[in-house]
């Protein structure tokens, strides 16, 4: 029985060996890769007009080139376009129906991110053909609120400066600028389906350092001279505030995110030879 034993012990530094190699070899088989693909889902904001995830949602669309460093990290380079709106109108909140306030805006976002596999991960690759991932990076973005008239006109709303920035009534309140710093960050799920084929389910959020991608923040101005009529009615639709009376909340800024589905294929000829299937 000792004999035996002793056998076993011999024969275990063999087998931990083999294993090591296996994976040394394993991992010698993966060549970086690229990627190609397109984004689709759906986008919305949280922000003084909307506190609720999944509130006011449009459709957001993107392109991805994203590059495999090995199979657990890689980096991406997005170019996403998201849709965001909210209404105070449709709000059961009396204080929020008397505010009256609503917007609409289309953002424009160019990203770098890096991706993180918590399982192996390689597409075209049985063996490690699916895993939950992280991601975060940092990306340059535009945006640009605007409001419906009672003329029915979209109008532009940062160049109003609706709580009198810009004005000589307000000479601390500058004009916020419609290019803005973002960093992305959320997760998902990645699923090889084919030698080429790569479908990722997805869901992220965007921290702003803005409080103005609604073009709400502070307080109600009143109507300074240099005011004109629309930006009176944009300020204030329902004539019904104050001069400094609350109209936003400025220590909270707002976030914007987006969740659906990417579509990736591999370019051809980097891993030819290393697909384990």
């Amino acid at each position: 029985m000792i004999n035996n034993y002793i056998k076993y012990f011999k024969i275990l530094p063999v087998l931990i060996g083999l294993i090591f190699i296996s994976f040394e070899t394993s991992a010698q088989l993966f060549k970086p890769n690229s990627e190609i693909g397109f984004k689709s889902g759906i986008s919305y904001y949280t922000g003084d007009l909307n506190s609720n995830h999944f509130n006011f949602t449009k459709p957001a669309a993107g392109l991805i080139i994203r590059r495999n460093i090995d199979r657990r990290f890689s980096v991406k380079a997005e170019i996403l376009i998201l849709n965001i709106k909210a209404d105070d109108r449709t709000s059961e909140d009396p204080i929020r129906l008397n505010r009256g306030l609503h917007f609409r805006s289309s953002i424009q976002e160019l990203s770098s991110q890096i991706e993180f596999n918590f399982l192996p991960y390689e597409v075209g690759n049985l063996l490690y053909n699916w895993t939950p991932y992280l991601f975060s990076g940092i990306s340059i973005y535009n945006f640009n609120p605007q409001a419906e008239n009672s003329i029915g006109e979209w109008v532009d709303l940062q160049p109003l400066g609706t709580e009198g920035q810009g004005t000589t009534a307000y000479p601390t309140r500058k004009k916020y600028s419609r290019t803005q710093i973002s960093v992305p960050m959320g997760g998902g799920v990645k699923l090889s389906l084919s030698k080429t084929l790569n479908l990722i389910l997805s869901f992220s959020a965007r921290k702003t350092y803005t409080d103005y991608l609604d073009d709400v923040s502070t307080t109600y101005p009143g109507s300074p001279n240099e005011f004109n009529s629309n930006s009176i009615e944009m300020s204030d639709p329902t004539y019904s505030h104050n001069k400094n009376e609350q109209r936003g909340n400025e220590l909270k800024n707002d976030w914007y995110y987006f969740t659906g589905l990417t579509i990736s294929f591999r370019l051809s000829g980097n891993t030819k030879g290393c697909d384990l299937q």
